[in-house]
């Protein structure tokens, strides 16, 4: 296990914080883990403090950890996980605290293959039925990505609804009144990308820094 106290510094600019979540994928897509920043050393060394290099909105699914997936540990990240990614005010809240409050250089939005949440926004929407209770507020959220989706022929429906809402909601905040000025002076960037739940691997679909 790598030393909680590790020589690497934490990312400051977006593309290093970019290239140390890919080089935790790469790992991870091999089996070559170091598992970071998870030992009784570290969580003395961020109980008083924190600075998380990257923010990871997410899904619930108990497949797609960011913490490991990335292989980081305690106190590397701000993790926000919604059904298919839904966003609303608190979750864009959320996202926002760590560019806003401290700094945090990264936000990537990761959806993932065979969603469950996306398929069961698809197939209500498609049907025109209700989802019980507040599930519905998911379907809701997630109808623009279905409709960017049913002009797609050919293609598996609910993977491409996957991705359109990772793409709509990575635009979204870029482009929002509190991140866009720090988007537009490259402190922050805003990163779309998709996970392969066969593979490990992390796809990135749009925004990835320079």
């Amino acid at each position: 296990m790598a030393s909680s106290l590790s020589p690497e510094a934490r990312p400051t600019s977006p593309a290093t914080a970019f290239a140390r979540l890919m080089e935790g994928n790469k790992r991870w897509v091999s089996g070559d883990l170091r598992h970071p920043d998870r030992d009784p050393d570290r969580r003395q060394f961020v109980s008083q403090q924190q600075e998380p290099f990257a923010a990871i909105l997410s899904c619930i699914d108990s497949r797609v950890p960011p913490e490991l997936l990335f292989d980081t540990g305690l106190g590397d990240l701000y993790v926000m996980r919604t059904g298919g990614t839904a966003v609303g005010s608190v979750v864009t809240g959320s996202v926002e605290y760590g560019p806003m409050t401290s700094g945090t250089p990264l936000i990537v939005v990761l959806g993932h293959q065979r969603c469950g949440a996306i398929k069961a926004a698809y197939d209500a929407l498609r049907g025109g039925k209700s989802l019980p209770g507040n599930l519905q507020a998911i379907a809701r959220a997630l109808r623009p990505a279905y409709r960017q989706a049913l002009p797609e022929r050919g293609a598996d429906p609910v993977e491409t609804m996957t991705r359109a809402q990772v793409e709509l909601t990575a635009t979204a905040l870029r482009s929002n009144h509190d991140l866009a000025p720090l988007v537009g002076k490259r402190a922050l960037a805003v990163v779309g990308a998709y996970y392969s739940l066969d593979t490990g691997k992390v796809e990135v679909l749009d925004g990835a820094p320079s």
